[in-house]
C-alpha cells in the first residue's frame, strides 16, 4: 500500500506517537501510516528540522483546542501547532481525530488510511510553513499533497471518486 523510500524514510524526522484515544485501535495499520506520511511530506519539503509529535485523539479532545487556539467550537479532522521558536528539538504537534476522520471516510467514501496519510501529509505542511489561507496558497500546498500523496501509491486526495480517487 504504501511506497516511501528507504532514502525518504532515513531521512524523516524523528516522530512521536501518543495514541490518546483507544478509538485508534480499531485501525491497526495508523502507525505505519502516519509514520510513512511524514516521511513521504519530509522528502519533499525542507524544515528546520525538529521532531514532530503527533497525537491520534478523539472529537471531544481536537474539539477543545480548537476551541482554545482558534476560537472554533467544533471538532475538525487535523490540528497542526508549530513549536515555538520552531527549534531544532520540536518542529511541532499534529493532532487527528479518529471520529471526524472516520465521518470523513463514511460519508465522502475515502479509505481510512488513505484519508489518515493526507490529514498527515496536510498537518506536516502546515508545520513546514505552508497554508491555504488564499486561493495561491491553497494550491500551492494542494499540489503538494496530491504529489506527496501519489508518490506513496496513494489516490490524489483532490480527485473525485470518478477520478480514481478510492
Amino acid at each position: 500500500m504504501t511506497i516511501v523510500p528507504q532514502a525518504a524514510r532515513d531521512s524523516a524526522p524523528p516522530v512521536d506517537i501518543l495514541v490518546q484515544s483507544p478509538l485508534w485501535d480499531a485501525e491497526p495499520r495508523t502507525e505505519e501510516t502516519v509514520l510513512a506520511a511524514i516521511a513521504a511530506a519530509a522528502a519533499m519539503v525542507s524544515t528546520s528540522g525538529g521532531e514532530v509529535s503527533i497525537v491520534l485523539a478523539d472529537d471531544s479532545a481536537v474539539q477543545a483546542l480548537n476551541r482554545q487556539w482558534r476560537g472554533l467550537d467544533k471538532p475538525t479532522n487535523v490540528l497542526s501547532f508549530l513549536a515555538a521558536g520552531g527549534g531544532d528539538v520540536m518542529l511541532g504537534d499534529i493532532v487527528m481525530s479518529y471520529e471526524t476522520l472516520k465521518r470523513e471516510c463514511d460519508d465522502e467514501g475515502k479509505a481510512f488510511l488513505h484519508h489518515l496519510a493526507h490529514l498527515t501529509v496536510h498537518g506536516f505542511l502546515h508545520l513546514a510553513g505552508y497554508d491555504h489561507e488564499t486561493d495561491e496558497q491553497a494550491d500551492e500546498m494542494e499540489g503538494l499533497e496530491s504529489e506527496i500523496m501519489t508518490r506513496m501509491n496513494m489516490p490524489d486526495p483532490y480527485l473525485s471518486a470518478g477520478e480514481g480517487n478510492a
